[in-house]
């Protein structure tokens, strides 16, 4: 089987023979013949050959799948590569079920060795996202693969109903099997959550906090605990799953802080008979005005805060937008935190690194006046691995800080 061949300059040998998964527009040589979109193309950088879809737009010319040489060159993924592909990857979350979860992403993608591909699981269904165009082009090389994964997915785990999450000018679809219902009840780690695969953000629950929230359980026995940019709660029902005395979701979406309210309901006999009673929910703005969110009673008292905001940069250009805004935000919590308080810190911003955010929160710390502690730190959980040539894969930061104010 003849293939386009795009030949790269050796000095990108390296990167491409050790594991990384995308090759970019820019370094494509201009006036290269450009097949369609969602093709295989081979692709050379000194003596490694890999062999990836091409995509039409976008900064990621090629997401490769598979390495070898010139001499041994990769053969085109069939159907037995994408089984046993699919089986390394179950293997890998093999122990996440009898842990009491079974809502965990099934496939991440470059992580897993399908680029561009993510499955998350929830319950008996699946909620499947794509993230190059080939895959939406009828016919194509990547539809077809796609078609391979999904399928031998299904069959596996196994699950009654696959959905293609929506996109831009497409609706949520059924790929596979049974139409989910509007909204399902899964299991983390004991604990249970409502999830919408129709119209939830993230496919319905940030599933790669999962860890991270039952390190605020561990945290949050005797605490008030304030839950910023809260979404559908799931850290406060994990606090007060850990004894907190109180916990108050903050968030600017009505829907989110009813979600919040619900999750908090459906674990009555987790959480104890009060649960409702200890908590609460805030509409505010945290973006806009962070420090008079905070100053709000509700939160009056409060000594662990888990501050989660959404990404806050979709391109290198915006950068150091975020940046100003992790800080504000970040000193705001501080600075309402009081002697020995806690502060839960996420970052889900690919363009943020590890070391920035820790630098970000230094900064802000200082903007507060306050010293703190680094108790913990912490990135992606097992089902989001991260091939270890990628650090563009490595986005989520998780940090916790203990407060500590001059005598």
């Amino acid at each position: 089987m003849s293939l386009p061949t795009l030949r790269l300059p050796a000095r990108l040998e390296g990167p491409l023979s050790a594991g990384h998964p995308w090759v970019y527009r820019d370094h494509v040589a201009p006036g290269t013949s450009v097949p369609d979109d969602g093709t295989w193309v081979r692709v050379e950088a000194g003596r490694t050959v890999a062999l990836g879809l091409w995509a039409s737009d976008g900064a990621i010319a090629v997401r490769a799948f598979r390495r070898g040489s010139a001499e041994a060159p990769p053969q085109v993924p069939d159907a037995a590569w994408v089984e046993a592909t699919v089986a390394r990857a179950l293997a890998l979350r093999a122990g996440l079920e009898e842990a009491g979860s079974d809502a965990y992403r099934l496939v991440f993608g470059e992580g897993d060795g399908l680029p561009g591909i993510t499955v998350d699981r929830y319950g008996r269904f699946a909620a499947l996202q794509t993230y190059a165009s080939g895959y939406d082009r009828e016919g194509s090389d990547a539809a077809a693969l796609l078609r391979l994964v999904v399928r031998s997915l299904a069959r596996a785990v196994p699950l009654t109903g696959v959905l293609r999450a929506r996109r831009e000018g497409a609706p949520a679809q059924v790929v596979w099997g049974a139409t989910p219902p509007p909204e399902v009840t899964v299991r983390e780690q004991g604990l249970r959550f409502l999830a919408n695969l129709f119209e939830g953000q993230k496919t319905g629950l940030f599933l790669d906090h999962r860890e991270h929230r039952g390190h605020v359980r561990d945290l949050a026995r005797g605490r008030r605990v304030a839950n910023l940019f809260a979404y559908s709660g799931a850290f406060s029902v994990y606090a007060l799953a850990g004894g907190a005395r109180h916990a108050v979701d903050v968030d600017v979406a009505p829907a989110a802080l009813r979600d919040a309210e619900r999750n908090v309901a459906a674990n009555a006999d987790a959480l104890g008979a009060d649960a409702t009673e200890r908590h609460e929910t805030l509409r505010a703005d945290l973006l806009s005005d962070p420090a008079s969110a905070l100053a709000a009673p509700h939160l009056a008292g409060s000594d662990l805060i888990v501050l989660d905001p959404p990404s806050l940069a979709r391109r290198k250009g915006q950068r150091h937008a975020a940046l100003r805004t992790y800080r504000r935000l970040n000193a705001a919590a501080l600075a309402a935190l009081p002697d020995g308080g806690l502060l839960a810190s996420a970052s889900c911003t690919a363009q943020v690194s590890h070391e920035a955010f820790l630098g970000v929160l230094a900064e802000a710390a200082a903007d507060a006046g306050v010293c703190a502690q680094v108790l913990h730190e912490s990135g992606h959980a097992p089902d989001h691995p991260v091939p270890l040539a990628f650090p563009e894969g490595r986005y989520l930061k998780f940090v916790v800080l203990r407060v500590t104010r001059p005598a």
